[in-house]
């Protein structure tokens, strides 16, 4: 190797040792006597030190002439910090340089290799070599990496068998269009590329295989959404002879084994819920339950009082924002604009501000007693200092539009 040592791993305990580190320039600090670089691999960043009196007057100049992205190879001894990082491992720590090689000089980056980049997304991934040095795209791989070794390390205690299935694979009339590929010793012939093993792992059930698991790429040749793209991986299983509440019990297993071994977070028990109670409670199959603010159908409460825009709905369904009665009128407007966007289709929105001497100050106080909002709190639980937030229509449309007002 040609270093005894990583970036990311003296400490104090170390001072005194002679160690070889490699890595690229992080960072150059010229202040005329004295020059420090930071070096980067990794693992970490370890502050390399040219002290006039203390180095090689050759050496201090060659440091001057390093630039950002050099790739580097740096001897010297481990000493102890004076002004110390307590931001990094390495922070106590640096190293007295006695010899110094470039391994590699590097042209001037087209944007700063660091989490607070310069660069903008097209460019990052232009240079995408370049962006993957970045910490923060590192720290995902690496986090891709851990949930990959954890996912095959659970199902495999679980009996499950990892089986690889073929890539190229004749066409099946599936939802989406297949990716094609043509073939050159079978000319006019084309192969597909599978949308999902399904296939394959109804073979391998048949077949007796019991309990299969792939992290498989799938590719649809179809337009892109917010959830899809033309080529994704999933983690894909099958199981034979099993009920719901094993299908349940190990794949909130594989959910709980993934968050402890790769962020060391404890996941408790899951709730289960009907898909009717999701879209009746939430008005989406996939409800985040962080939060309250459940919905509250109006209709017994809000309808056959003269507003036509409620008795002509399907649905008339509401939120309850706790303690956001003191919304200004400018806030109430960007909500309204928002329900308003062609993205959530909605034509309107009714607010109700529950006041804390007990009255209720409406947008369609003209068409509602104190009596009736005071009906509408106590379907929504509504304390003083809340905010009802109202949404009317198609039962479909309505829910899926309060579902995005409660998200946002």
């Amino acid at each position: 190797m040609l270093r005894t040592q990583t970036c990311g791993e003296l400490r104090l305990a170390d001072a005194g040792k002679e160690v070889t580190l490699c890595g690229w320039v992080q960072k150059v600090r010229d202040k005329g006597g004295m020059v420090w670089i930071d070096l980067r691999d990794r693992y970490g960043i370890t502050q390399l030190i040219f002290e006039e009196g203390k180095t090689a007057t050759a050496l201090v100049e060659k440091a001057k002439t390093v630039g950002r992205e050099f790739v580097l190879k740096a001897t010297g001894e481990v000493v102890e910090r004076y002004a110390k990082n307590d931001k990094i491992p390495t922070g106590e720590i640096e190293l007295q340089v006695s010899e110094l090689n470039v391994l590699n000089p590097s042209k001037v980056p087209p944007f700063i290799i660091d989490n607070d980049t310069d660069g903008g997304e097209e460019l990052r991934m232009k240079y995408r070599y370049l962006d993957l040095r970045r910490d923060e795209v590192r720290d995902k791989l690496m986090l891709r990496h851990k949930m990959l070794q954890a996912t095959r390390s659970y199902l495999s205690d679980q009996s499950f068998m990892e089986v690889e299935t073929p890539v190229l694979i004749k066409s099946t009339p599936e939802g989406a269009r297949d990716f094609v590929v043509p073939s050159r010793v079978n000319k006019g012939e084309f192969y597909a590329l599978p949308q999902s093993p399904q296939t394959f792992k109804q073979l391998l059930m048949v077949s007796g295989f019991d309990r299969y698991f792939q992290i498989v790429k799938c590719f649809r040749d179809e337009d892109l959404r917010a959830d899809r793209q033309p080529e994704f991986t999933q983690i894909d299983c099958e199981m034979s002879f099993v009920t719901q509440e094993d299908i349940l019990n190990t794949f909130e297993g594989l959910t709980r084994h993934l968050f402890k071994e790769a962020l060391g977070v404890e996941v408790g028990e899951f709730v289960h819920m009907q898909y009717d109670d999701a879209m009746r409670l939430y008005g989406s199959d996939k409800p985040d339950v962080r939060f309250d603010m459940q919905f509250v159908e109006l209709n017994e409460v809000a309808q056959n009082k003269g507003f036509n825009v409620f008795d002509q709905a399907e649905l008339v369904v509401g939120i309850c924002a706790e303690g956001c009665a003191e919304y200004t009128r400018k806030q109430l407007d960007a909500l309204t604009d928002f329900v308003k966007r062609p993205q959530v289709g909605a034509k309107g929105l009714v607010y109700v501000k529950c006041n804390q001497d007990g009255t209720f100050k409406s947008s369609v106080d003209k068409f509602y007693s104190q009596e009736d909002l005071k009906a509408w709190a106590e379907k929504a639980n509504a304390n003083p200092g809340d905010l009802i937030l109202v949404l009317s229509g198609d039962i479909n449309a309505t829910r899926k539009q309060m579902c995005e007002l409660r998200l946002h």
